[in-house]
């Protein structure tokens, strides 16, 4: 993994989340994108924008990014999240890992992550 800045429809995407701009988030996305969340799957356009709009808006989401990684043309991106949702059961920060694949300028995947350090 090559660390590099953040380019393209991902440094788009971010802005966007910052800016809570629901119509920006979803444009940075292809119409038969998907995404994973914490274990849960939203796929096409209409269930992302319904995602965006509960929790990523909706919670006033915000992303102070850490790291960012490029892995065979994929982009990883570790960053801090802040914003209007439950915290009471955080021992912190919340670091998230984030898996965009990226294909004709847009998001065709994003994984999103809660990492933990391997013990060994």
């Amino acid at each position: 993994m090559t660390p590099t800045e953040l380019t393209g429809v991902v440094a788009e995407h971010i802005a966007a989340v910052n800016a809570e701009d629901t119509d920006a988030i979803v444009a940075t996305f292809a119409p038969d994108a998907y995404v994973n969340d914490v274990r849960r799957e939203f796929t096409g356009a209409a269930a992302i924008r319904r995602w965006v709009a509960k929790e990523v808006t909706g919670d006033h989401l915000r992303i102070d990014v850490r790291k960012v990684l490029d892995h065979h043309g994929d982009t990883i991106v570790r960053g801090a999240y802040d914003g209007a949702f439950d915290k009471s059961a955080l021992d912190g920060e919340l670091v998230l890992t984030n898996y965009f694949s990226v294909r004709d300028g847009k998001i065709a995947s994003l994984v999103v992550i809660r990492n933990q350090p391997a013990e060994y």
